[in-house]
């Protein structure tokens, strides 16, 4: 035991082991995030058996779960070569490549997991355009990575005006153009905007959907 605890103590080998972590980050993170949705989801709106609905919200976790842990260990470990062949040194365009491919090697399948997972990230990246709401501070990309750089909000004004413009947008190519939206935002429209058009009686009005 003490050998390996100066295994992961010893410098030589902080590079190695912060692959590993992250890896095992990625794993936990994508289960903790995707078991409570998935069983939600199987819970409100899962068919088949419980034994059918297990193996749904298994599969779902462990696809979220594998995927990040291979996008992070892709992630740093294509940093660190390039770090490597730079003499030590981190270049700006070093994550961005990194990153670009990783996320097509990892998330390039399209799945109904990965599907989600990318328009996740994709919202996120366009919403990163919004301007803050006041000047961020100075951030060290190569600083303490136990100091998280401290997210600025957007600017309320003009967060007003892209929620405006992105839900005009979605409900006009959801009543137009359903078919170029994804498989879950289109299903949770149709039960807001579309099944509320339809009941039979007292229990499918206020009690049941159908």
């Amino acid at each position: 035991m003490s050998s390996l605890e100066a295994i992961i103590r010893d410098p030589r080998f902080r590079d190695y082991l912060a692959i590993l972590k992250g890896a095992r980050n990625g794993f936990v993170y994508g289960v903790k995030i995707r078991f409570p949705h998935a069983l939600l989801m199987a819970i409100l709106f899962g068919r088949g058996d419980w034994s059918q609905r297990a193996k749904t919200i298994f599969k779902a976790t462990k696809q979220h779960a594998t995927n990040l842990a291979k996008f992070v260990t892709i992630y740093k470990t294509l940093l660190l070569i390039q770090r490597r062949a730079n003499g030590g040194k981190e270049k700006s365009a070093d994550s961005f490549f990194a990153g670009l491919i990783g996320g097509y090697l990892v998330f390039g399948d399209r799945t109904a997991i990965n599907e989600q997972i990318v328009l996740y990230v994709c919202s996120r990246v366009v919403a990163s355009f919004i301007p803050r709401a006041f000047p961020s501070p100075p951030h060290n990309p190569n600083g303490d990575v136990l100091i998280p750089a401290r997210s600025v909000p957007p600017d309320s004004r003009i967060f007003s005006v892209f929620a405006a413009v992105s839900w005009g947008a979605v409900m006009w190519l959801f009543k137009y153009r359903p078919e170029t939206l994804q498989p879950g935002m289109a299903n949770s429209m149709q039960y807001l905007y579309r099944d509320s058009e339809a009941w039979n009686n007292l229990k499918t009005l206020l009690w049941h959907n159908k």
